[in-house]
């Protein structure tokens, strides 16, 4: 194993439990709004994962890229499905045709 390949796992061995650390933190009620707002930060994560697959020069390293570039974009996709999620608890429900919000006349 090179040392560049060595580097870069560790980094990415890092950033998990990092990230596991910091989410195991998060309180329950909290979660949802947060994951919202890491979506874009989640797009920098896969613009970061194409520049290592641009430079990477053996299998591993392409193979490290697709691992990273797929996390990151199920986590964004996944994002914006829980968002919207939280989002539709706000609208209001269409009324049924034939019923009034209002008092009979």
């Amino acid at each position: 194993m090179s040392t560049q390949l060595v580097s870069d796992l560790s980094i990415f061995v890092l950033s998990v439990l990092v990230g596991f650390e910091v989410i195991s933190k998060v309180p329950a009620m909290l979660h949802t709004p947060l994951m919202s707002g890491a979506n874009s930060i989640h797009g920098v994560v896969i613009v970061g994962a194409m520049l290592i697959a641009a430079s990477a020069h053996t299998a591993a390293g392409y193979v490290l890229a697709f691992v990273a570039m797929a996390f990151a974009a199920m986590n964004v996709a996944g994002g914006y499905v829980v968002t919207d999620r939280m989002l539709q608890m706000f609208r209001r429900r269409p009324t049924p045709p034939g019923k009034t919000d209002g008092p009979a006349a």
